[in-house]
């Protein structure tokens, strides 16, 4: 512990930097008094003309600038809409008062003249970075650069954060960057193009639209290049080699220009740098938008692939990766603009891990399974998007898109699974080619200032045809299929088909009754059909087939559902206030048809949602959301015939289930204090599931038979998360919490069991960012997992302090490191490991040079594995995940 604080004091001495400064403080007012939020001041050098210091005023009109004493200072101040206002000031050795009052500009002329850069400018609901005030030449990647701005972060998953939310557009230029997906940009957009970041909060890229619907929640990003990048190509080649045969090979190139542009991004290299993983395609959207989010309904289509294994913290044993992708955008003229983009990516993984997996047999009983998996994969992944958007003038838009992604997954899994002392050896096969093609047509039309019209249609079709395939010397499900007992191994193999088509479409009708009040009538559908097909066989030991053909082993599913809402919301600002209340009525029709019979469920609902938010500042709000929904699931859920699901688990639909009813509440509390740069933000969710759909197993040792019902008992979840991030001058302080707390009803033998599970995680970190001096970011991460069972219950702790490190080492050398150590414990002690991390890259580029060479280091400390947990309804289990060794790695840049 002392060590610690001796660190942290260290540490703190080395951020403090010591000078003699005195405050220039004051108000600036309109010309009736009022104080102006969020008018920019900066303070020029006389004698160097370089900017000392700057702020953005308080909601009060407040502001405050650090100046050095005895030093003349040009003040500018402005403000979007008033003519820009400018004094001299001769500092002494005393702190100096001294108000503005900007007057009304009936012209935005001013706006453009303005030669000097503010680092952060406020124009109504867009946030301006000047990226050059808060680079400090380390940066290589956009990622880089904004991990530097106030109130930007990047996520685990390496998606843009700003204001808590994640970005949902990415543009530069104002031209959409691989649309639905902002970590492609972040790993492969240059620092030294972009000039300036523009954060667009309260996006709507409908015009027309702005205003009339809630967009506090959407967030975009628009990258501004700098003078000279966008009318040309620029980009960079990266190639590196080093022992083992490891390689790197990276190149990428950029054109813009006011109607064209064109952006390729290759990536091959087996260090374990995965461009574009397998959780990145399913999670990107293309820009798709969640058709009538607010209606109260949800129809799950399901994702019917077999579980292919996914990568822990985007390492394994060993990773080989391809990468192409390709983005355009074109304006023939002004009224059209036609834009889309290609990805293909190919990972080939190896995968070690083993495991302590603890399964809940009855209500007092558990099983334990040790485990050992090994994994050989290959994924092929490829999407394509098209779009047009037509406005021919401010009164209509047409937009149509359509995406097409497809996969080819091919997994090896062998599986030791001991239990109660015996071992079991399992040949595991998986493979998928599913095909999902996505298309979206909207129409907005405004008739009159009073009067706006949008129809929205958008349809799925999906096609997946996952096999699996088992073999093994025991089978503990005998006396459940018909399989030949007599033969060396069980070969057992399973084919399904799932095949979509889903069509939602809708027509919102706005009235807008005053200045700040509207009222949005909706009228629309939903109709889906899924068919499902399954059977399983046996190959025997003279390679024949031994069918299966009794109908428990046969699924032959077509499942309908129909959905005609009706809508009504009112939206109305009064004060700081703004209220959308809404309600939507619903008649549903569901049918799912198997076994010679049709089993139809008719339901008519009624789903409020409320919308409250309390703007108590320009950038400080609190926001409450309250909606009810009906979900139904998909086809595979009344597919009543078995199918295997994995080595241990059969799993026996329910032609019978019903929808369920969720409540959903959550309040957030967001605030933006640009005058002193301080960001905050603090979320709050409970749900409750009515008529939840649950799983009933049966349990056989560490197997089980699984069907799933509609419960009485209703499951219950609340999470709780919050961020605070403070910047003074050149260091800044974050730190983070989240809580998640879930009470889940299953049923064991058709008895209830109910489950808890409690996870708390904590961090905190500082950091500086000096021009002319080396920048240390240090951080210290908590987390702990409870996990309850009834009889049985346990917890897991992973403590986890890091470092950060960037410097320039004689003007031509770049040195950076990140350092993570982990340990990880449980509470009875059986496990108590310690594994880091360490990575560094050394760089040397000479001035004004477009050669750049470097070593690359990867797992320097040659940790050999790393530690987590997980849970599941009926088990809980920690594991021991192998990864890549070190390597060292020689790189050759050529800037373009």
């Amino acid at each position: 512990m002392k060590k610690i604080f001796s660190t942290t004091l260290l540490i703190c001495t080395f951020f403090t930097v010591f000078s003699q400064n005195i405050n220039l403080s004051g108000t600036v007012k309109d010309s009736i008094g009022t104080g102006l939020e969020m008018a920019n001041i900066i303070a020029l050098n006389a004698e160097t003309n370089m900017l000392d210091s700057y702020c953005v005023t308080n909601h009060k009109g407040f502001y405050k600038l650090s100046l050095k004493a005895n030093t003349t200072y040009n003040i500018k101040v402005s403000y979007l809409g008033c003519t820009p206002g400018e004094y001299t000031i001769n500092t002494i050795d005393k702190d100096i008062e001294k108000d503005m009052t900007l007057f009304e500009e009936n012209s935005l002329l001013s706006e453009v003249s303005v030669t000097y850069k503010m680092p952060v400018s406020v124009r109504g609901d867009t946030i301006v970075y000047d990226t050059d005030s808060f680079t400090t030449g380390t940066e290589k990647k956009l990622k880089d650069v904004l991990v530097a701005l106030p109130g930007v972060e990047i996520n685990d998953e390496g998606q843009i954060e700003v204001e808590g939310k994640q970005v949902q557009k990415v543009m530069v230029e104002g031209k959409d960057f691989f649309d639905g997906d902002s970590k492609i940009a972040t790993e492969n957009i240059p620092s030294n193009a972009i000039a300036k970041i523009e954060v667009l909060r309260n996006y709507n890229e409908i015009g027309q639209m702005k205003g009339l619907t809630n967009d506090n929640d959407n967030i975009a990003m628009n990258i501004r290049l700098k003078k000279g990048k966008n009318k040309f190509w620029f980009g960079e080649l990266t190639a590196g080699v080093g022992p083992d045969d490891k390689f790197l090979a990276h190149p990428k190139l950029f054109f813009y220009s006011p109607k064209f542009s064109l952006n390729l991004i290759t990536d091959m290299n087996n260090i374990g740098e995965v461009a574009f993983t397998r959780r990145d395609y399913m999670n990107f959207s293309g820009g798709f938008k969640n058709f009538n989010r607010n209606g109260g309904s949800s129809f799950s289509t399901g994702s019917n692939s077999l579980g292919i294994s996914t990568a822990q913290n985007n390492k394994a044993k060993d990773i080989d990766t391809k990468f192409a992708a390709l983005n355009f955008s074109y304006s023939p003229n002004e009224s059209l603009d036609l834009s889309g983009f290609g990805i293909y990516s190919y990972t080939g993984t190896k995968m070690e891990t083993q495991s302590s997996t603890t399964y809940k047999l009855e209500e007092n009983s558990s099983q334990v399974e040790d485990a050992i998996k090994e994994n050989d994969q290959n994924v092929n992944l490829g999407l394509i998007k098209l779009s047009s958007v037509y406005k021919p003038n401010v009164n209509f838009q047409f937009d149509y898109d359509v995406m097409l992604k497809q996969s080819d997954d091919d997994e090896e899994e062998s599986v030791s699974s001991a239990v109660n002392n015996t071992t079991d050896i399992i040949i595991q096969n998986k493979k998928q080619k599913p095909t999902t093609v996505n298309q979206n047509a909207n129409i907005y039309y405004t008739i009159n200032d009073r009067n706006i019209f949008a129809f929205e249609a958008q349809h799925l079709y999906q096609d997946e045809d996952p096999f699996y395939n088992a073999i093994r010397s025991e089978f503990a499900f005998v006396d459940l299929f018909p399989v030949n007992q007599s033969q060396s191994l069980y070969n057992l193999n399973q084919k399904k088909n799932i095949r979509t088509n889903k069509l939602d479409a809708k027509v919102d009708y706005y009235y807008i009754t005053g200045d700040k009040s509207n009222i949005q009538f909706t009228l629309g559908t939903t109709l889906s059909h899924q068919n499902f097909d399954s059977d399983i066989y046996q190959i025997l030991d003279n390679e024949s087939e031994l069918s299966m053909d009794e109908s428990e082993f046969n699924n032959d599913v077509d499942f309908n559902i129909s959905d005609l809402f009706l809508g009504f919301h009112y939206k109305l600002q009064a004060g700081i206030f703004t209220f959308n209340p809404g309600l939507s009525l619903h008649q549903y029709k569901a049918e799912n048809e198997q076994l010679g019979s049709k089993v139809s469920d008719d339901l008519t609902s009624v789903l409020p949602d409320m919308y409250i938010n309390v703007q108590l500042k320009k950038s400080e709000n609190l926001r409450l959301n309250y909606k009810v929904t009906r979900a139904f699931t998909d086809v595979s859920k009344f597919a009543q015939a078995y199918v295997l699901n994995n080595y241990n688990s059969v799993y026996s639909g329910n032609r019978n289930l019903e929808s369920s009813l969720n409540h959903n509440i959550s309040l957030n509390f967001f605030s933006f204090n640009m005058f002193n740069f301080t960001n905050m933000f603090a979320n709050i969710t409970y749900t409750k599931q009515i008529d939840a759909l649950k799983s009933d197993v049966i349990p056989m040792g560490i197997n089980q038979i699984t069907s799933t019902i509609n419960s009485n008992l209703n499951d219950e979840s609340l999470s709780a998360n919050a961020r605070y991030q403070r910047t003074f001058k050149n260091v800044k302080f974050s730190t983070r919490a989240s809580l998640s707390w879930a009470k889940t009803n299953n049923l064991i033998n058709s008895q209830p069991s109910a489950s808890e599970s409690f996870s708390q995680n904590y961090s905190g970190s500082v950091s500086s960012n000096f021009k002319n001096a080396p920048n240390l970011e240090i951080g210290y991460a908590y987390s702990i997992s409870n996990y309850d069972r009834g009889q049985t219950s346990t917890s897991y702790y992973t403590k986890r302090p890091y470092a950060k490190l960037d410097a320039v080492i004689l003007k031509e050398l770049i040195f950076t490191a990140d350092y993570d150590f982990y340990s990880y414990t449980n509470k009875e002690n059986t496990i108590d490991n310690e594994y880091s991390f360490l990575e560094a890259d050394l760089i040397y580029q000479k001035k004004d040079s477009k050669w750049e060479f470097g070593l690359k280091g990867k797992n320097l400390l040659d940790t050999k594995s790393l530690n987590q947990s997980s849970e599941s309804d009926y088990a809980y289990s920690s594991s021991t995940y192998y990864v890549q060794p070190r390597y060292l790695l020689f790189t050759v840049k050529y800037n373009i």
